[in-house]
């Protein structure tokens, strides 16, 4: 595990020149990697490396030189993961290629395995990873990023190269030397904001792109990145046609996730592993799973001292009833406001995710006892969690009515005054699946963006990023199709993009065995009955676990760690938010008049705008920071692990 940054120089001469910038462009990514820090160049590339060592520490090191017998270092390689089947996969190599391997690492199942069988052995790998492997025969660089897009990889391409680095800042700093200029993306800001996170490819500055989940590329020195898709998830749902098929797929289940558990239960003897413990059925069942791996596990729990917004006490009885040592870290509205610009700074691009906070605390919280910790992401996406999977069900009376009918529907519901019961219901009931849903995020509505966005595009909107995908699942189910679409947008976008970057920024790994190829295989089987099914939402899930997590998690619903901003807006937070905006230089974006009086009429309690005004108080933070210069956050040390 560590931060990565590559830059591929135009010129032979480029990489001599470019090595110390490269050294003090990974500055600004050190908590990615405080065990290990360095450059390397050959002739037309650099790398810039911060490792963070879990397995063969003493001798796993990057950037990994390998070669095969006939061309020994012929490919140096930075990779930022972790590939959970690397001993499977060695093995395979040594057996039918004869490979040789220095370490006993997972790193060199990687370059050895693109040696042998060149860019479809990214298909073979399990795990996480963003990875550029520089062959210095070829002059190439192959990389890839892994299929649902766990760990960053940004990229930023001028007259001076191109370089791929985990965090965006490290391209910032090396804007002179690419020779681009770094102007913000107004289109992408307009998806942010109603999003509640900035896309892949995009990034808010125009000059920097994201590499996108499940992609692999290539680029020669002076050319261009040439990207190829190489996951291609398909919901292909079989009938379950009697208690013995539904009794064996929930077997399947169960035995793919004990197996998912145990492989990213992998580190050296003396690197622990704990695990994050809500209420809920799936960091629940990871840490059921992970403690048979590890009898001494340590499970963390966050939570506020607000009724309705901690799930510590559900923690507590499970942590109770599974046997294992619980920390709690609960959170105050003064802390988050104290900590917000900081962890801004962390992310690169806005995210408006408020339990981004939370889990930022309880990860700082972890990182004194362990260096990895099991988290359950993943699980509503591939085994159909969200409430939101039942609408096309409540929304089914809809399909009979005629078009024109339909759309006279959606017509009324613009006259029912804002706040009414069933407005919404209506306006969403004469839309189609494809016009309506766009991931599991809903913040500003196009009517409601008008107001506040003064470089507002028609034209631009959500389909820009979902329909893609959606003309990818016709002839699906709506569950599955919506499932596929989460996949590409809330998923990769918003819940990956805060596990990865708040836990890296306090030196701790999050692995999250749901998002496992092999538990996706079983997971995209599972029929629509087996997902939505006795008034609960992954109902195969639960069946699969009954018999492995305590009985009070099993039918309970999932808070995760939700946050009270909606209160705290009006009270706690006011006068903070009030500054934010008023401070903010963002006149030529953002109608802050308009804002001002978003956060009056939530103050007044008229309508909830919390989620809304979260969103642009980030953004504005993130203005501040990146924009204007003119917030300055003061970036904390990596921390350490206690001695156990």
């Amino acid at each position: 595990m560590c931060g990565l940054l590559g830059l591929i120089c135009a010129t032979e001469t480029g990489a001599a020149n470019a090595r110390d910038a490269v050294g003090a462009a990974m500055r600004c990514q050190r908590h990615r990697g405080p065990d290990e820090q360095d450059t390397w160049a050959d002739a037309e590339v650099v790398y810039g490396f911060n490792r963070l060592a879990f397995i063969d520490v003493e001798h796993a090191h990057q950037p990994l030189v390998w070669g095969p017998p006939e061309a020994p270092g012929r490919y140096t390689m930075n990779f930022n993961g972790e590939i959970y089947n690397y001993r499977e996969l060695r093995e395979e190599l040594a057996e039918k290629y004869g490979a040789k391997f220095e370490t006993e690492g997972d790193g060199e199942a990687i370059v050895a395995g693109f040696h042998y069988l060149g860019a479809e052995w990214v298909k073979r790998l399990r795990g996480m990873f963003a990875f550029m492997i520089w062959d210095s025969q070829e002059k190439k660089v192959f990389g890839a990023r892994d299929p649902f897009g766990i760990k960053p990889l940004f990229y930023s391409a001028g007259p001076g190269g191109v370089a791929f680095s985990s965090e965006k800042k490290s391209l910032l700093e090396l804007s002179d030397v690419l020779g681009v200029a770094q102007e913000l993306d107004r289109t992408a800001l307009q998806h942010y904001l109603v999003l509640q996170y900035v896309p892949e490819p995009e990034s808010l500055h125009t000059a920097i792109r994201r590499v996108e989940s499940g992609t692999s590329f290539e680029v020669v020195p002076g050319g261009e990145v040439k990207f190829t898709r190489y996951f291609h998830p398909q919901f292909s749902a079989k009938p379950v046609n009697s208690q013995a098929e539904a009794e064996e797929l929930h077997q399947r289940i169960a035995d793919v996730m004990r197996d998912s558990v145990g492989k990213h239960m992998i580190s050296d003897p003396d690197v622990t592993v704990g695990a994050f413990l809500s209420g809920g059925i799936d960091s629940t069942a990871t840490a059921t799973l992970a403690k048979e791996h590890n009898p001494n596990l340590i499970a963390f729990t966050t939570g506020f001292e607000r009724e309705g917004y901690s799930e510590v006490d559900v923690a507590a009885e499970s942590a109770a009833a599974i046997g294992v040592k619980h920390v709690v870290r609960t959170v105050s509205a003064d802390e988050m406001m104290e900590v917000l610009p900081l962890i801004v700074w962390y992310l690169d691009d806005p995210v408006a995710d408020p339990a981004l906070v939370p889990l930022w605390f309880i990860a700082r919280e972890a990182r004194k006892h362990v260096k990895a910790v099991l988290s359950g992401e993943g699980a509503d996406e591939l085994f159909g969690g969200y409430t939101i999977y039942n609408e096309p069900i409540s929304l089914a009376p809809f399909e009979k009515i005629p078009g024109g009918m339909r759309k006279l529907i959606g017509k009324v519901s613009t006259k029912i005054p804002e706040g009414t019961r069933g407005k919404d219901l209506l306006r969403r009931g004469a839309l189609p699946l494809e016009d309506r849903y766009y991931g599991n995020a809903r913040n500003f509505r196009d009517d409601q963006l008008r107001n506040v966005l003064r470089t507002y595009q028609e034209g631009v909107g959500f389909k820009d990023v979902t329909a893609p995908w959606y003309d990818v699942s016709r002839g699906w189910d709506p569950v599955a199709r919506m499932q596929h679409v989460d996949l590409y947008t809330w998923l990769r976008g918003d819940i990956l993009v805060k596990a990865d970057k708040v836990t890296m920024a306090n030196s701790l790994e999050l692995r999250v065995p749901f998002l496992d190829a092999e538990v996706f295989k079983v997971a995209a089987s599972i029929p629509l009955d087996q997902k939505l099914a006795h008034g609960t939402t992954k109902y195969a899930l639960r069946q699969a676990l009954a018999k492995i997590i305590p009985a009070h998690v099993l039918n309970r619903r999932k808070l995760g760690f939700p946050v009270p901003i909606r209160l705290w807006l009006r009270n706690e937070m006011y006068d903070w938010a009030r500054g934010i905006i008023n401070d903010s230089k963002t006149e030529e974006l953002l109608d802050k008049k308009a804002i001002l009086a978003l956060l009056e009429e939530h103050k007044a309690g008229q309508l909830d705008r919390s989620r809304q005004l979260w969103a642009l108080i980030v953004f504005m933070l993130w203005h501040g920071i990146f924009v204007e210069h003119r917030i300055k956050p003061e970036i904390p040390e990596p921390v350490y692990p206690v001695k156990l």
